[in-house]
């Protein structure tokens, strides 16, 4: 079983020394013990508002986080306090209490933005602590810290091992709990009675209508509800009279407001039962050294100024959104011109349009996502870029013509140019053959698809390089034309006397072959008429045999029918016989 961490009070995690924020090593080396997976809950608010009160009754205690009754801020940076998880084995509980915001002793708002976004991004269930209700300054605080956290997030993941997408921030976004402290509204809307979470979500509510203004309202609750899809609210009530808050500590419940006390249980319960385990993209479990990997990277970032910061948070998030926009018009354009364009093209005005296609859906992109893009600052930024792309593309599409192109060549020409080192075309008339096999491979080479504007430029400078090997090729034909010429004539008198001897021997052997045959023929005759006449005494033998047979069968049948006549009158004789001795008795 992975180490328990119990420590009897917290420590600080990140500590505000002169408005720089520095990791504490005691609490790293804490975090550094346990394997454990961790459930962090952060609590974030204005000081004095009772943040650490809430965090001491997460930790089961009356003491821990610093109390404090006056108007001085008594929390610096972000402490932090670990505990084995009341519900959950083998997990720890670490709550984080910051620093106050709005702290009117330390002038400088910088650190209070940056706390505020470190506890989101260290987080899995984030307490957001306001004061009597939801208004819209603290909405627009906290969409400003979200898009801060957000782009805190994007500058530091690359350095976190074991993170996958470091794009998808909305599966790390921690749970919102929205606190209202000393909440004196009535729930009630139309004179229906509502919970908190619902006040919380009628708050969230968007505006139909696309007017500037509407949007405007709509954005921060957009952000809002993107960043924090799992969403709570609490309400609590004053814990006790005003006056009895400097001892608060050692109030016991009685002495406290039941519905406070009855409140205060509930927070307790849904943060232990519903607060889920903090986890990186790819859904990587963050146990102690995640945890400390991930302080020690965020804080770097904003050591080295990759959070930005300006007073006036309508800037700040315009500058945020606005440059948001142009990497996702930019991606966008990427994107739709790889999956579009196959350099190279055809002609410049195919690339162009394609180019202005994907320009048009990346100006619409930025467009639908820019924010108070003042004097289109942003939109003129979003077109050098893609001039600055178009004419990379139109670079590419020049030096992916000219590769194919050169390629083609050398595929085609490839064969001939084996052909002239061979030797093939050195010969009276190789020239000629040469010319006419270049034009073949040319025509051939026109016929290829998809060569690009460099299609000729290419060709033609080929051909220039080739040129002196034509002319060694007609040099080397003129020269030996007229050796060839005699050669080829004694070359066809030899073979018109070769092919003369072997007319006269084809004859000879047709004569000799004409004889052969008749001869077979003759014999096969003879043969023939041998079987026939053998076939003409067969037949005859057969037809004297078969007259015989028919001749004996006549005789006996003949003899048959004679000797049944003779037969018959026996027989009558013997009756006329036996008549007359019958009448001679009578007598």
């Amino acid at each position: 079983m992975a180490s328990e961490i119990r420590m009897p009070a917290p420590v600080c995690l990140i500590e505000n020394t002169e408005g720089q924020l520095v990791v504490n090593q005691e609490a790293l080396e804490i975090l550094s013990a346990t394997k454990n997976p961790l459930v962090v809950v952060a609590i974030v608010g204005l000081y004095r508002t009772g943040k650490s009160y809430l965090m001491n009754k997460l930790a089961g205690k009356n003491k821990g986080f610093s109390i404090g009754s006056t108007v001085q801020s008594h929390t610096k940076g972000i402490w932090m306090w670990c505990m084995p998880h009341p519900k959950k084995p083998d997990h720890t509980l670490v709550l984080l209490d910051t620093e106050g915001l709005g702290d009117v002793e330390k002038g400088d708002k910088k650190n209070d933005t940056q706390i505020f976004a470190l506890a989101i991004l260290l987080s899995s269930t984030f307490v957001y602590n306001t004061m009597n209700k939801i208004d819209q300054r603290a909405m627009d605080l906290l969409h400003y810290v979200t898009e801060l956290s957000n782009l805190l997030w994007t500058v530091s993941s690359p350095d976190l091992d074991g993170v996958e997408d470091t794009t998808n921030f909305a599966n790390f976004y921690p749970d919102l709990v929205w606190t209202l402290r000393d909440f004196y509204l009535d729930l009630e809307i139309d004179g229906q009675l509502i919970t908190a979470d619902e006040y919380l979500e009628k708050s969230l509510k968007l505006k139909e209508g696309t007017d500037k203004s509407l949007q405007n309202f709509n954005l921060p609750r957009l952000c809002i509800k993107d960043f924090f899809p799992i969403r709570k609210c609490f309400i609590f009530d004053s814990p006790a009279h005003w006056k009895k808050f400097a001892q608060l500590e050692t109030l016991r419940n009685d002495e406290l407001d039941p519905d406070f006390v009855q409140q205060v249980a509930a927070f307790c319960s849904y943060i232990f039962n519903r607060s889920k385990t903090k986890t990186l993209s790819g859904g990587i479990k963050v146990n102690g050294p995640h945890l400390k990997s991930l302080v020690q990277t965020c804080v770097n970032a904003i050591s080295r100024g990759d959070l930005p910061y300006m007073e006036n948070s309508v800037v700040a998030l315009a500058q945020i959104k606005n440059s948001a926009a142009v990497k996702k018009a930019i991606a966008h354009y990427d994107q739709q011109m790889d999956q579009k364009v196959q350099l190279p093209t055809e002609t410049l005005s195919e690339l162009l349009d394609l180019h202005g296609a994907c320009e048009r859906e990346a100006t619409e992109i930025f467009m639908k996502n820019s924010f108070k893009d003042v004097n289109q600052k942003f939109q003129k930024q979003l077109e050098t870029l893609l001039e600055a792309r178009k004419d990379d593309f139109c670079n590419q599409n020049m030096e992916a013509s000219w590769n194919r192109c050169s390629a083609l060549l050398q595929a085609i020409f490839g064969p001939l140019e084996n052909e002239v080192t061979q030797g093939i075309y050195s010969k009276p008339g190789g020239h000629f053959l040469f010319i006419q096999k270049t034009e073949e491979l040319k025509a051939r080479y026109y016929q290829q698809p998809r060569k690009g504007m460099q299609a000729e430029k290419a060709l033609q400078k080929y051909l220039q390089s080739k040129q002196s090997t034509s002319d060694t090729i007609l040099q080397t034909d003129l020269a030996l034309t007229v050796r060839q010429k005699v050669i080829e004539e004694a070359r066809m008198k030899a073979d018109a006397a070769r092919i003369e001897a072997q007319r006269l021997e084809a004859i000879q052997r047709y004569n000799q072959q004409v004889m052969e045959q008749r001869q077979r023929l003759h014999l096969e005759q003879v043969r023939q008429m041998e079987m026939f006449q053998e076939y003409q005494l067969r037949q005859q033998q057969r037809v004297l045999q078969l007259r015989f047979q028919e001749q004996t069968v006549n005789l006996n049948r003949e003899i048959e029918d004679e000797r049944r006549r003779l037969h018959n009158e026996i027989q009558d004789l013997q009756r006329n016989i036996v008549s007359q001795d019958d009448t001679c008795i009578l007598l």
